[in-house]
């Protein structure tokens, strides 16, 4: 049994052939109607459960179209219809649901959820954001990038603004993939320490950079995410942009990149905070294939963990 947990526990030659595949699977598809079924209709008889502990969009559409297209079944159950961890133990929902579906995506808070669900499960699970990780997400940056640019190996990605569970997943993919990572922020809100330190045994190269600018030089790919989550408080919001405010990815800042250097931001934006709309609107801004890529990379992801 195959899970997708987070890309430190998938070997690269998996993620390698998840990129290429998704690629195989996008182009496969190149003008079709979107609500055509795929030619060999992989996931034909399975039944997928997409569970959302936390609102969703690009994750829940594009995983609920990918199990579309391939053929199978999805069916989208919230956190909140299923009480998870709540009236029931996660070991026991995962036990439960292993006996009606053939795989498990789950949005989550807690990473613990997310591990005492694989634990228990009988059939793969796939992690489709944790508050610690999003993986999905940093597999269809990856993709995106080498579709407009070839490999990402050698290539330096700086990170702009707080250190998250999207950076996180950034750290984790920099030693599978081998790009180089700068992270530029202010030093409250650092990525967390263990996941650093785990890229740094592994021998990434990852820089911490304080001064914008200079994380800026030279680099192929700027990403930046929003400052603020659905869930913190207006005194939080209010406290992160004034930490925030000299790390908004701008054309000054981008100025000091090389001129054909991409940008992404995996979305929601908050146009004008941590990124102006100039650059969202940039040649160089890819912000809606990445978007789209979610689809193509999730339904490779799928066909990965099931074999087929």
């Amino acid at each position: 049994m195959t899970h997708f947990l987070d890309i430190n526990k998938t070997q690269p030659e998996a993620l390698r052939s998840i990129i290429d595949h998704a690629i195989e699977i996008k182009n496969a598809r190149a003008n079709a109607p979107l609500g055509q079924k795929d030619a060999d209709a992989p996931l034909a008889d399975r039944v997928v459960a997409l569970i959302f502990d936390k609102p969703s969009t690009r994750t829940r559409v594009s995983f609920d179209v990918g199990v579309r297209q391939m053929g199978g079944q999805p069916i989208v159950l919230s956190g909140k219809d299923m009480q998870l961890g709540h009236g029931e133990t996660i070991s026991d929902t995962a036990k439960v649901m292993s006996r009606y579906v053939d795989l498990i995506m789950i949005r989550t808070f807690e990473d613990a959820t997310l591990l005492e669900m694989a634990e228990s499960a009988t059939v793969p699970i796939i992690n489709g954001l944790t508050n610690r990780t999003h993986p999905c997400q940093i597999m269809a940056d990856i993709m995106t990038f080498e579709e407009h640019r070839g490999s990402i190996k050698g290539k330096k990605v700086v990170w702009s603004g707080a250190g998250n569970n999207v950076f996180s997943s950034f750290v984790q993919a920099a030693g599978q993939f081998g790009f180089d990572l700068t992270f530029t922020g202010p030093e409250p809100l650092d990525p967390e320490r263990g996941f650093l330190e785990e890229a740094l045994r592994k021998g990434s190269n990852i820089i911490i950079e304080r001064d914008p600018h200079l994380a800026f030089k030279g680099a192929d790919l700027v990403v930046t995410d929003t400052w603020v989550s659905m869930h913190d408080p207006k005194t939080a919001r209010k406290r992160r942009h004034n930490q925030l405010r000299a790390y908004q990815v701008n054309t000054e800042l981008m100025s000091n990149a090389k001129p054909e250097a991409l940008f992404m931001h995996c979305l929601p934006a908050h146009r004008d905070h941590e990124a102006t709309s100039e650059v969202m609107d940039s040649p160089n801004s890819v912000i809606f294939d990445e978007a789209e890529n979610r689809l193509h990379v999730q339904k490779a992801i799928m066909r990965h963990c099931l074999g087929v």
